[in-house]
């Protein structure tokens, strides 16, 4: 690594626990740091998850008291989010890189959208509640199996999306909503990294320096979020997101 790199790294990985801690969206943060160290894409993608994969089950701890009961539902829900994140990961393996690195400036673009809508989407996903909508329906979790393999193949707004299905089936208690999502997005990420770390696609290096910025940053988070305004953040990420699609944009679609 170049002198500025590791330092690149650890910063952003730092600001991501912090987002994360917060707001959510690291992905928008550590994802592009991840290129401009060098990375190719697809190199790039899987290091970045195995980065910042504590945070989610970290989040989901931080919340004892709304953790799930271990019962077939919670088995099912885990079970088809590990796969859907397998089956994302396995495609991001098949696909040639030149696929991937094409709908880069998209993926991050629609991931800053689905954030900046994010309180919106899950409003209307409560409102859109029925009484009896909690019960456990192949139809939910289908559409979670169906996120999950666009989180193992990309990531970056997966929870928003489990956040929105997730409040139909559990209205009036956002508290457990995003504690299920976080431990769904573990599974996710977890059965993705099997692969990633399997076929040899994580950059060790890079990697272990992120992670180390990413804890430290979730631990200043868990203290800013008491101070910090949250619609601050976002709107700071909301404005990263966009300047990032627009650079990859340029990069992957218009190169001079």
């Amino acid at each position: 690594m170049d002198g500025w790199i590791g330092p690149l790294l650890a910063a952003a990985g730092f600001l991501g626990g912090i987002v994360n801690a917060v707001a959510g969206g690291a992905t928008l943060i550590t994802f592009p740091a991840m290129l401009a160290a060098g990375l190719p894409p697809v190199i790039a993608n899987a290091s970045n998850a195995v980065a910042i994969f504590p945070g989610h089950f970290i989040a989901a701890l931080a919340d004892r008291e709304k953790l799930p009961s271990f019962d077939t539902r919670l088995l099912l829900l885990c079970s088809a989010t590990a796969l859907g994140g397998l089956t994302g990961a396995a495609l991001l393996l098949i696909l040639p890189a030149r696929l991937f690195v094409l709908p880069v400036p998209g993926l991050i673009a629609f991931a800053t959208l689905l954030f900046a809508f994010a309180p919106r989407i899950q409003a209307w996903a409560q409102r859109s509640a029925r009484p009896g909508a909690h019960r456990r329906t192949f139809r939910s979790t289908a559409v979670l199996a169906a996120a999950s393999v666009y989180g193992g193949f990309f990531g970056a707004g997966l929870g928003v999306v489990l956040t929105a299905v997730l409040a139909i089936t559990e209205p009036n208690d956002i508290r457990a909503v995003k504690v299920l999502k976080n431990l769904l997005a573990t599974c996710v990420t977890a059965t993705a990294m099997v692969v990633f770390i399997t076929k040899g696609m994580v950059a060790w290096r890079e990697t272990l320096v992120m992670l180390a910025g990413a804890l430290a940053g979730g631990y200043a988070g868990g203290r800013l979020i008491r101070v910090l305004s949250p619609a601050f953040v976002r709107w700071l990420i909301i404005v990263s997101g966009s300047v990032m699609a627009g650079v990859y944009a340029q990069r992957y679609w218009w190169p001079a």
